[in-house]
């Protein structure tokens, strides 16, 4: 069987459906073991287990672009590293095209337990548009969180387009204003991760070089693509437009009633 080693009593032990899951929509026996490990570590349902196979977290963990290997000591780099995916699947939310940074933070907070499943174990929400003085001026996090098992805060500002260089220099100010204000003896050095619509890997690479804050930037989705079985059952554009020139030309072709 897949499954292997001893009950934990912190989460529910899986059954044979889960088992039944990682034989029929996995091909590898490393992808059966990760996702088998990351069911007992989150205590996942069968029905959350195959929605993180479907939007593919083996590939997304991780992925996420940082400075974290030289901005932190081994093996937190490492650690941190983890705990950032690329892209975030964000599924559960229905914004208009208009939409601006507070609308993507409303609708996060609103689902906020499904941003913390997508989130990752580990994860605690502190705050939305969480207030910070410097200097007799309030600046405000669009996000900020807490990871339990790391021992540091997390901050997580939103951009609704491109991912631009001043992005970072944003976050790193943000980053540091935590670090002064919130962190304890007891907590590792803060991280941050931008989430936005679209980025270059290049100017993020370029922009994240020029700082000594550690922070990661990442893309969101709202809308997995289509599971395979019916992506395939459905016309590609090509046939639907010969269809729709065959259809025409029959309507030309007939002859007009008197």
């Amino acid at each position: 069987m897949v499954w292997e080693g001893r009950r934990r009593k912190s989460f529910p032990y899986p059954d044979w459906r889960h088992n039944q899951v990682l034989l029929d929509k996995l091909k590898t026996l490393e992808e059966r073991l990760w996702y088998a490990q990351k069911s007992l570590e989150g205590g996942w349902s069968r029905d959350i287990l195959v929605m993180q196979i479907e939007t593919g977290l083996y590939d997304r963990q991780g992925g996420a672009i940082t400075n974290f290997e030289r901005t932190l000591p081994k093996p937190q780099s490492d650690l941190a590293q983890q705990i950032v995916k690329d892209p975030y699947a964000l599924d559960f939310l229905t914004l208009s095209d208009e939409a601006q940074e507070r609308d993507l933070e409303r609708g996060l907070v609103s689902h906020i337990r499904d941003f913390l499943m997508e989130l990752g174990t580990g994860f605690a929400f502190v705050g939305s548009q969480y207030p910070l003085e410097v200097s007799g001026k309030e600046y405000r996090l669009d996000l900020l969180f807490y990871h339990i098992l790391l021992h540091r805060y997390v901050v997580i500002d939103l951009k609704m387009g491109e991912f631009e260089p001043q992005h970072s220099g944003q976050m790193s100010f943000y980053v540091a204003a935590v670090d002064n204000i919130l962190r304890t003896e007891r907590d590792d050095p803060s991280i941050g991760i931008i989430l936005c619509k679209s980025k270059d890997r290049t100017t993020v690479e370029y922009a994240l070089q020029g700082s000594n804050q550690p922070i990661s930037v990442s893309s969101y989705q709202f809308q997995s693509k289509l599971p395979p079985a019916l992506e395939k059952s459905l016309p590609t554009a090509e046939q639907l437009e010969i269809a729709l020139n065959t259809a025409i030309a029959q309507i030309e072709a007939a002859p007009e009633e008197e």
